[in-house]
């Protein structure tokens, strides 16, 4: 007899829903030399989200997992802001009220997490901070369906943390990553450095865009000048974080994109290849790489540290 319930599976297990389906991905970080994709599936949503979740949670048996899930762009708010000047432990009630006029909803009805960027006050500025906000009623509409599905929500989190469990991987030790992810919902550019997220942008470029050749000779040129703009600030920001190359998810011009962001970048850009970080011996569709690029934020959020589970 099992007196304490049913035994969690160990690591991680990410549940995105999009506008037809709901992603899921179940990756392994402990114990093994690199992490190990063991779930990335893509399930066609019937009914309500709930209904949805009723009828995986029987058929993968979903109870038996830590679950975690990962806000849209629009249901939260990043936002950087100067450190305050409070001890260590009160500065996420601190920070909540530095961002009450940065955000379009009363901060006293919001969810509100920070993490520090690391470094600390540099050459006379003040120390940073990041802000992720989202409303309370964002919050319990994300929580809703899993509780309705008697699916235990441990986390949520956003993409830019998603994207610094990739980017860690990819790093060289003591120089800087800046990674952009494209997606269906967008580009997401993150700036990292020692497995810390630094800085994030979004750019209006998504997948669908580049399944069009009618415009792909303005999009490359937009693309290039959005990286190189944000290249510049955040060298500007953190001039003690030596970015040493722009990582970028597939694409449908992939080959053509890189060729042209090499001719118009400072810095030299490879393609994300999730084979160069990553195992997934059970999960060949991974090796598609617009498949791969559908799933990185999914993968990534996943790829979360394990001692929170």
């Amino acid at each position: 007899m099992n007196l304490f319930g049913k035994k969690r599976r160990p690591g991680w297990l990410c549940l995105n829903f999009r506008q037809d389906r709901v992603d899921l991905s179940h990756v392994l970080t402990a114990g093994k030399p690199r992490p190990e994709i063991l779930l990335c599936e893509s399930f066609h949503r019937e009914g309500s989200d709930s209904d949805t979740l009723k009828r995986l949670r029987k058929e993968l048996e979903l109870d038996r997992y830590h679950c975690m899930t990962v806000l849209r762009p629009r249901e939260y708010h990043l936002l950087s802001v100067d450190a305050p000047d409070v001890p260590a432990d009160e500065a996420k009630s601190a920070v909540r009220w530095a961002i009450k006029d940065l955000v379009d909803f009363p901060v006293e009805t919001a969810m509100v997490d920070a993490v520090r960027v690391p470094g600390g006050a540099q050459a006379g500025r003040a120390g940073q901070m990041l802000v992720m906000a989202a409303r309370n009623e964002q919050i319990a509409a994300t929580v809703q369906p899993f509780n309705d599905a008697d699916i235990e929500l441990s986390v949520i989190d956003v993409p830019e943390m998603a994207q610094r469990n990739l980017a860690a991987c990819l790093e060289e030790e003591g120089r800087g990553l800046a990674l952009l992810c494209i997606d269906d919902d967008g580009a997401l550019l993150t700036f990292t450095g020692g497995g810390e997220l630094y800085q994030s942008r979004n750019i209006d470029v998504s997948l669908r865009d580049f399944e069009s050749d009618t415009n792909t000779d303005e999009l490359l040129d937009r693309l290039a000048l959005e990286l190189q703009r944000s290249l510049d600030h955040f060298d500007r920001q953190y001039r003690n974080i030596a970015v040493q190359r722009v990582v970028i998810s597939q694409v449908p011009v992939g080959e053509r994109l890189i060729e042209y962001l090499n001719s118009n970048l400072t810095l030299p850009v490879t393609m994300l290849d999730l084979e160069q970080i990553v195992d997934f011996p059970g999960v060949p569709e991974l090796r598609n790489p617009l498949r791969q690029s559908q799933c990185l934020q999914l993968i990534g959020a996943a790829m979360r540290a394990e001692a929170a589970a």
